[in-house]
């Protein structure tokens, strides 16, 4: 049994590769296992883009009977800006646009918005392929607020943003083993071992 996880993007791979360590279950990227292209993400939710992302991997794959192929589309939705970015998150002001600058916009479109109205969440939706062509998707989420400034080295993406105000850090300054416990995508990898391997 393989499993093909269709991403390009290396942090996010380091990190599912992190989360998964000890379950015995082995990943291979896209690149690793061959496959070339992306598929197109423009589904309205983040369940359709996982979906989108997996079944394309599962043809350009050619349907081997070994393979399960996994694909997760995850974001940030914030409250009091209508749940943007949302599923643009990773397209939010451009593919090429930093996300020192992605964060620093958003802060400011936050400006004079209370602590209790800053209210965000990372969301994770995780697709399964089964040989068979069948499929199954779970979503989970991680709360929590929009700060005032980046902080933290760890993490990428928004994460130096999104304030846990159980933890008084942003999700960029807590420990990886820390994070990966509570993360969207920790919590929704570790329910597909549980559900489906």
């Amino acid at each position: 049994m393989r499993i093909i996880f269709a991403t390009g993007n290396r942090d996010k791979l380091r990190e599912i590769e992190e989360i998964m360590d000890g379950s015995g279950i082995g990943i291979l990227s896209m690149k690793d296992a061959g496959i070339e292209g992306e598929a197109d993400e423009n589904g309205s939710t983040f369940e359709e883009n996982a979906l989108q992302k997996a079944l394309y991997v599962y043809e350009k794959n050619g349907k081997k009977p070994d393979d399960y192929i996994m694909a997760d589309d995850s974001g940030l939705e914030i409250d009091a800006l209508n749940k943007e970015p949302g599923v643009l998150s990773a397209r939010y002001m451009g593919k090429d646009t930093s996300y020192h600058e992605k964060n620093m916009n958003l802060i400011s479109r936050l400006e004079g918005v209370p602590d209790e109205k800053r209210t965000a969440r990372f969301v994770c939706a995780i697709a399964v392929v089964f040989p068979d062509g069948s499929y199954k998707v779970i979503r989970e989420t991680m709360e929590g607020r929009i700060g005032y400034s980046e902080a933290g080295e760890n993490g990428f993406g928004y994460d130096p943003i999104f304030y846990l105000p159980e933890y008084r850090k942003t999700s960029a300054q807590i420990e990886p083993e820390e994070k990966n416990k509570i993360s969207h995508r920790g919590k929704a990898l570790r329910r597909v071992c549980r559900e489906v391997f």
